[in-house]
């Protein structure tokens, strides 16, 4: 015989309380929400400026101490030039510093030794040469320079050759690299007559600005085979 089965009844399970009151605080749980949203952006809003302003004052303080080192750079480039530009100019007008004048160093030779009245002497110059110092020296933008005088003069005595020299200082600046003096074959009691013979290497010192390097033009690269 056909027996109808019984349907189970449904089961039914009790909701907690609090969500079917949840329609009543839902507007203001989604107000709250999008409040720690607002202020959770904000904050990261205002941090990212802090570190932006925070890199744009050191970028500041940093442009500020170089424009404080330039300003003290230049104030003390001034003072030098207060300080040496007599000295300076002193040095060009007696030929120190500037190009070299062997017109200038011949004519005081002569002058000297018509002064002393010294017998005739004889000289020979070599090409300028840059200075070789054995301590470097910070010359900033300029170089000492050498011109070599090998010189052969007549003496009544040992003292003109000194004077010679000195008179010689007042004229331009020189260093005597070396110096040798011989005594001539000359009669005794010959009058005016040189008795000893030197034969000296002087260097002209010069300061002028360094000669700068050439530019040396790039050459295109090769091209390629086809």
């Amino acid at each position: 015989m056909n027996a109808n089965p019984k349907k189970k009844a449904a089961t039914t399970i009790a909701l907690p309380y609090w969500v079917n009151e949840f329609g009543l605080i839902r507007t203001a749980t989604l107000t709250l929400l999008g409040a720690i949203t607002i202020a959770t952006t904000g904050v990261l809003l205002s941090e990212v400026k802090l570190h932006e302003a925070e890199t744009q004052l050191e970028q500041s303080q940093r442009t500020r101490d170089a424009a404080n080192s330039v300003y003290a750079q230049v104030d003390n480039e001034k003072r030098d030039i207060r300080n040496f530009q007599q000295r300076f100019i002193e040095l060009r007008q007696r030929g120190m510093i500037g190009d070299e004048r062997r017109l200038d160093w011949l004519d005081a030779i002569r002058q000297t030794q018509e002064n002393l009245k010294l017998p005739p002497l004889s000289y020979e110059i070599e090409p300028q040469q840059p200075v070789q110092l054995e301590a470097p020296l910070d010359l900033g933008e300029f170089q000492l320079r050498g011109s070599r005088m090998r010189l052969h003069m007549e003496l009544l005595h040992e003292l003109d050759l000194f004077n010679f020299f000195q008179d010689l200082r007042s004229r331009g600046f020189y260093a005597v690299q070396d110096c040798s003096i011989k005594r001539l074959g000359v009669v005794a009691g010959t009058p005016g007559a040189a008795t000893l013979g030197a034969d000296c290497t002087l260097n002209w010192i010069t300061l002028n600005t360094a000669p700068k390097a050439p530019r040396v033009a790039a050459l295109p690269p090769p091209k390629g085979k086809s």
